[in-house]
């Protein structure tokens, strides 16, 4: 094949996915030269399973994202249908913001973004081959022989590459939605060092909308809550967002599956690749939960300009006239016309056990990889892997340090952690369970926790940067007038209204509050705080009445923070360690930690050999 030159770049991003689009941002607006290559233009940002972005533990990663100088918030918020807190119900820790968004809406505006960023080129084609010397990144090829020189690549290949989509007898060598697939990239990453696996994911029926009944389904309307990005104040009012409703599967439809699993390619052989354990297609929950009498599924626009309806919870892959008679057993759906079908999809993807915390590659210099290729699934998994690799190649090619945010900072540092330290054997999702600092890890502090060290890397803008000032501000006032004395006669009308025992001379704000007194409740008996806005009045709220716990999770972080100052040489011989336990000198020489706090988290390392460490390193 003949090559030419496609220009000298800083960066490029195979893919335009929610990773290679938030790498991208970040490599451009920190001044970096970037090119984004793209099997399909149409295809930016493209949301190929559900129409919604956060979620239980998504939510963080989004505000995360946000707080760092992120674009997927700003999106999120600017296509929004509908918005929701999961778990209002259970503690701060856990609460989590969800936005049904218009999915044909999030794609262009999200390319409108790309398309008006300084230093940033899109190109539609297919990456072929990576280029090295010495050990270092040197340029990308296309299919069609264009090199593009540069000094960092980002691989951001999300479920494209390799992949082929499965419906019953029918299997199509494609990618998602009808999209072409990526063909030429695995060969390679399997040259440049990294293990490749197979994964598999997903997707639910588009239905016409027309011929869905709602009428005597339960809604589920929007909410009156606060917006993704720490840039906006306002989500739409609740009688403005579009309602979703409830419905459920029945026995007619879990006889359907049960009488056909020969011809489900989940059970007849046809798929052997790992798919995600915590959304299961619906064949997979009937037989594994065979005592459950029905599922729950959520009827969800597709869009504002679009009669399609997503059915959230009933993904599969059975043929298609399977599908619509099972589709048709459900309340609601008695009449319902397909216009998408439902189908699984099978893609390569690498183990992260080869990558370093910053998602560079063990072996080669420059080299990144960010999203689904790296084993996870959703999207705000995919976009914090985008940002935290382009930004890290951006510190890379300025010769700044890099960005490595630990597991007591951010849900980001959590979910890049555990990829790179424990590795996953199926596609990772993040939860709130896996976050052990998650109290102090909230949706509303994101941008405290966060926002300065954006800004310190060059991604905030100043507008971003004086937003979060102004902030800090209102938090500090707020905590300041929490700590002031109550009147007297007030607060102990208040407590017995509230069946509390008699106060004590000299009560603040901060103790009605850890009475259980609902910070509301407080403004409007004693006029403080008007002019702090809800969210910020939220944070603090939270801080008081949880202190201890929050000093409790403060004092762990700090006890983990020495492990991680104990660092591990990189060519460290483990095998010759005595006292190390077979497995554990497997795993260690493997994964190669950078530290002792690091080396504890790997499977299969017990405090034991952990304590073999420190007495070897305290010797040395």
């Amino acid at each position: 094949m003949n090559t030419f030159s496609e220009g000298t770049y800083d960066a490029v991003v195979i893919g335009a996915g929610h990773a290679g689009c938030e790498a991208a941002l970040a490599l451009a607006r920190t001044g970096l030269k970037t090119v984004i290559l793209t099997l399909n233009l149409d295809s930016i940002g493209f949301m190929p399973c559900n129409p919604s972005i956060g979620g239980t533990a998504k939510g963080h990663l989004v505000r995360e994202i946000d707080a760092l100088g992120g674009e997927m918030g700003l999106v999120a918020d600017r296509c929004a249908l509908q918005y929701r807190m999961l778990n209002e119900g259970k503690g701060a820790a856990v609460q989590s913001l969800r936005a049904q968004t218009d999915k044909n809406r999030y794609h262009t505006e999200m390319k409108r973004v790309l398309e008006h960023t300084n230093d940033l080129r899109i190109v539609q084609g297919e990456a072929a081959d990576i280029l090295t010397e010495n050990g270092r990144v040197t340029g990308v090829v296309t299919s069609y022989g264009g090199v593009f020189s540069c000094r960092a690549a980002i691989v951001a290949t999300g479920v494209y590459l390799g992949a082929r989509t499965i419906t019953g007898e029918v299997v199509q060598e494609a990618g998602p939605n009808g999209f072409a697939r990526a063909t030429l990239l695995t060969k390679c990453l399997e040259r440049l060092g990294y293990g490749v696996r197979r994964f598999k994911t997903g997707t639910p029926a588009r239905l016409d909308g027309r011929t869905v009944h709602t009428e005597d389904l339960p809604v589920q309307p929007g909410e009156d809550v606060y917006p993704f990005s720490f840039m906006n104040a306002h989500v739409p009012p609740r009688e403005q967002q579009t309602p979703c409703y409830l419905t459920y599967t029945n026995a007619r439809t879990h006889r359907i599956i049960l009488e056909n699993l020969d011809r489900a390619p989940l059970y007849n052989g046809a798929i052997s690749s790992t798919g995600p354990r915590y959304c299961p297609s619906i064949e997979t929950k009937v037989v594994r939960f065979a005592d459950k009498e029905r599922h729950q599924l959520f009827l969800e626009p597709e869009g504002a300009d679009t009669t399609e309806v997503y059915v959230q919870g009933m993904s599969t892959s059975l043929p298609h006239d399977l599908q619509k008679e099972m589709y048709r057993t459900v309340k609601g759906l008695e009449t319902c016309e397909i216009v998408r079908y439902a189908y699984a999809i099978e893609y390569d993807c690498i183990d992260t056990l080869d990558v370093l915390p910053t998602l560079e590659s063990k072996k080669v210099k420059g080299l990144y990889t960010a999203g689904q290729v790296n084993g996870t699934s959703g999207y705000e998994e995919a976009a914090a892997q985008g940002l935290m690799a382009g930004l890290n190649a951006s510190l890379a090619l300025r010769n700044k340090p890099p960005l490595v945010l630990g597991r007591d900072r951010a849900y980001i540092g959590v979910l890049i952690d555990d990829l790179v330290t424990k590795g996953t054997d199926e596609p990772y999702r993040m939860m709130t369970s896996r976050a052990e600092y998650r109290l102090s890890l909230r949706q509303d502090n994101a941008d405290e926790r966060l926002t300065q060290i954006g800004y310190d890397c060059g991604l905030v803008s100043e507008e971003r940067y004086a937003k979060f000032c102004t902030r800090t501000a209102q938090r500090r006032e707020a905590a300041a007038c929490l700590q002031r004395r109550a009147e007297q006669k007030k607060a102990d009308a208040l407590v017995q209204s509230y069946g509390q025992p008699p106060l004590s001379a000299g009560v603040t704000y901060a103790d009605l509050l850890r009475r259980g007194i609902p910070l509301s409740v407080l403004r409007e008996t004693f006029g403080i705080l008007q002019d702090i806005p809800a969210d910020v009045l939220l944070s603090c709220e939270t801080q008081v009445r949880y202190e201890g716990y929050l000093k409790r999770s403060r004092d762990e972080a700090e006890r983990a923070k020495k492990m991680e100052q104990s660092p591990l040489p990189p060519d460290l011989d483990y095998a010759a360690i005595a006292g190390l336990r077979l497995e554990a000198r497997e795993k260690l020489a493997r994964i190669r930690p950078l530290n002792l706090g690091q080396a504890e988290r790997i499977s299969g390392v017990s405090p034991a050999d952990i304590a073999v460490l420190m007495v070897y390193l305290s010797v040395k």
